[in-house]
């Protein structure tokens, strides 16, 4: 007897799922309490970002999977929403992903983002922060967020970052001056 079409799709579907999933970074994480890694990558507007040009001040340094996908856009809206509470306690935000300039200016330009998106395509900074990931075939950046001091030292790591509720979290873990 013949099995319908749709049970063998669906088991199709429980194998591929369970083949995809997020795998471990290849470096490991810089902690709390070390110096942040220094780089220097491109924005969506082409200019390079160095993190050195951000010493006296706050540093929300998320990295995220990808541009126009429903979490990174939650996550994202979230950080801008609350921008100038940020800004008030002398704090910037800055997203890191493996899509390229142009994707992050897109993605700027259709949610309406001001913040700096820098772009990894090499992976380098992604790699250094132990937060690249794989998804299926796909290299991605892990959704980790690190809260850098106004000295550049890394003060509070967050890993495996729910979008919601995030920067509400992050808000909260900054003194105010």
């Amino acid at each position: 007897m013949r099995k319908p079409l749709f049970f063998v799709l669906a088991a199709a579907l429980v194998l591929a799922v369970t083949y995809i999933k997020v795998q471990a970074a290849d470096e490991p994480m810089p902690s709390a309490g070390k110096v942040a890694p220094t780089f220097t990558l491109p924005s969506q507007d082409g200019s390079q970002i160095a993190l050195d040009s951000f010493k006296g001040k706050w540093v929300v340094l998320y990295f995220y999977p990808k541009d126009m996908t429903q979490g990174c856009t939650i996550e994202a809206h979230n950080f801008q929403r609350d921008l100038a509470q940020f800004e008030a306690k002398n704090a910037v935000i800055v997203g890191v992903s493996v899509d390229t300039p142009d994707s992050h200016k897109q993605f700027c330009t259709k949610e309406g983002l001001t913040f700096r998106l820098l772009a990894d395509p090499e992976h380098k900074v992604v790699d250094q922060y132990g937060s690249l990931g794989h998804f299926g075939p796909m290299t991605i950046a892990n959704r980790n967020t690190f809260l850098i001091d106004p000295t550049g030292k890394i003060v509070k790591v967050w890993t495996k970052v729910s979008p919601q509720g995030h920067s509400a979290e992050v808000l909260a873990a900054i003194p105010t001056s």
